[in-house]
């Protein structure tokens, strides 16, 4: 691909903007690693959103960067990246996380982000710009995660109580809590892990379009990968406390048994996901978990408004994403 003059005020403002998503998508995804924790009052919120923090960070020494190959590869064709369409992709994403994040609703950053791309690809080069592969696989985990998420959580829950029938309540409970320090933690790890990477691959992305870095490389510079994941760590120590308290207390009630099945089966789902590379919402796949928890006791244990609520936030993010990430890229345009 032909790389591009970009001023270093430009790349400046542009890097600036990728971290701010990435500090935005630790902020706004923070509930989904720590509010079944916190609402099973395991952890007050301050220590739970440190332990997150601290797992998103170390995530850096856990996962291949196959979700950051996806991103900042597989997404759109490298040929009609340039500053303008980072910057409409970028803009675009910070805006749909603002609004969402005002109302407390508990939508995708990761969709958020394709849709980022999507919108001002289409605007420039058409349908053609686009790389089925890599935008197929990420849509269809829109609806497998979630029920990988619901099929784990109520597994879990199921297996747990089976096993542990003739124990007394109280027991069950002091050994939920301790192992919710586990599954928390794994769940942040993978958040972590699955999310900075994301960041990671517009960002190699912008590098390959300034000819900063080679279109072939197997990875991107060093810098790029310890930035990334400290700042989404940074994002979480802030923490979205309107969301932590819609995912762990409105859309059911959970107990820390719940919390520790939930926990687990949103973890397993996105270590499967980060491992075949595929950018997945930790939103979708914790929600999804909490729902299969709730609907093992009785299905009206589920408030399903509220989870229909956050499911058309799911349906809208790619579409209104792209929509403004290509209104934009028109603004990009008369500006930079």
């Amino acid at each position: 691909m032909e790389h591009l003059n970009i001023s270093l005020g430009v790349l400046a403002l542009l890097l600036f903007m990728a971290l701010a998503f990435d500090f935005m998508n630790g902020f706004h995804d923070a509930a989904n690693a720590i509010a079944t924790v916190v609402s099973t009052r395991v952890l007050k919120p301050h220590t739970a959103v440190v332990l997150a923090a601290t797992c998103n960070a170390i995530a850096i020494f856990v996962f291949d960067l196959k979700v950051a190959a996806t991103v900042g590869k597989g997404t759109i064709e490298a040929a009609i990246i340039d500053h303008y369409v980072i910057f409409g992709a970028l803009a675009g994403a910070i805006a749909w996380n603002v609004i969402t994040w005002y109302y407390g609703i508990p939508s995708s950053s990761s969709h958020a982000l394709i849709g980022g791309l999507i919108g001002p690809a289409l605007v420039k080069a058409g349908p053609a710009a686009l790389i089925s592969g890599g935008i197929i696989k990420t849509i269809a985990f829109i609806f497998i995660s979630p029920l990988l998420g619901v099929l784990l959580g109520s597994m879990m829950m199921i297996l747990i109580s089976w096993l542990f029938r003739r124990t007394p309540p109280r027991r069950v409970d002091i050994w939920s809590r301790r192992l919710q320090l586990i599954s928390a933690s794994a769940y942040a790890l993978g958040h972590g892990g699955n999310d900075a990477q994301k960041t990671i691959g517009i960002i190699w992305m912008l590098l390959i379009a300034a000819g900063m870095t080679d279109l072939h490389a197997s990875m991107p510079p060093l810098w790029v990968v310890i930035s990334c994941h400290a700042v989404i760590g940074l994002g979480t120590v802030v923490g979205g406390w309107r969301i932590v308290k819609l995912m762990g207390q409105k859309i059911t009630k959970l107990r820390p048994v719940g919390g520790f099945c939930a926990q687990t089966g949103g973890a397993v789902t996105l270590f499967f996901a980060t491992w075949l590379g595929i950018p997945v919402s930790t939103t979708h796949t914790i929600t999804g978990a909490i729902v299969g928890v709730g609907a093992t006791r009785r299905l009206s244990a589920v408030r399903w408004g509220v989870a229909g609520t956050i499911v058309w936030a799911w349906i809208l993010t790619i579409p209104c994403s792209a929509l403004i990430s290509a209104l934009c890229w028109y603004v990009g345009r008369a500006l930079i």
